[in-house]
């Protein structure tokens, strides 16, 4: 698949088939794309749980704050929810390179799940007391994000930005997921 198409298909989703299990292994895959990815300075101070087993998901489960766009809806169903969840960690005291090394590890999470048909949601908001209970989080460590990962069952697709200039995503009737993107001539300011 050409790269472009592979950003273009890695959207946000919030639905998944929650009656196909990932793929043996499939979490491990991922924190090896993550863990070889660029770290400044080499430092390599993220850390990784795994959330797999039925019983660990459905305690992770309740931690997580699925969309802030969509006022009208508390999270995917039973039947919708994600087959594995994956807590990127890192120290406390964590500083900016940390938190680039996140960003990185976290698309390159992203980008490897669905380029083996599966899909991911990035997790910012999320109660790390709860959290941090199931994964059995270290002392010295605190999560700074969640993935959630599985089969998606939700059509996402790229839209314009429309005339009101609003970036906020949304759904239609049918539950399909639109992400507003700018054009690029909106984003490239100069060309020398």
């Amino acid at each position: 698949m050409d790269f472009l198409e592979l950003i273009k298909q890695a959207r946000t989703c919030r639905r998944f088939d929650e009656s196909i299990p990932l793929p043996e292994g499939c979490l491990e895959w991922l924190i090896d794309c993550a863990r070889l990815a660029p770290s400044g300075h080499n430092q390599q101070v993220l850390r990784y749980a795994a959330v797999e087993s039925p019983e660990a998901r459905a305690a992770f489960f309740p931690a997580l704050r699925w969309a802030g766009a969509l006022k009208d809806w508390d999270g995917p169903a039973e039947g919708e929810r994600p087959t594995g969840y994956l807590a990127l960690c890192g120290p406390k005291d964590a500083g900016p390179i940390a938190r680039i090394d996140l960003g990185i590890c976290a698309q390159t999470i992203n980008l490897a799940a669905n380029s083996r048909g599966l899909a991911a949601c990035m997790f910012l908001s999320f109660d790390p007391v709860i959290a941090g209970k199931v994964i059995d989080l270290p002392e010295d460590l605190a999560i700074m994000l969640v993935m959630a990962i599985g089969t998606p069952v939700e059509k996402r697709c790229i839209v314009a930005v429309p005339e009101s200039g609003k970036l906020t995503y949304w759904r239609d009737a049918a539950q399909v997921h639109y992400v507003p993107k700018l054009a690029r001539k909106d984003v490239l300011f100069t060309r020398k």
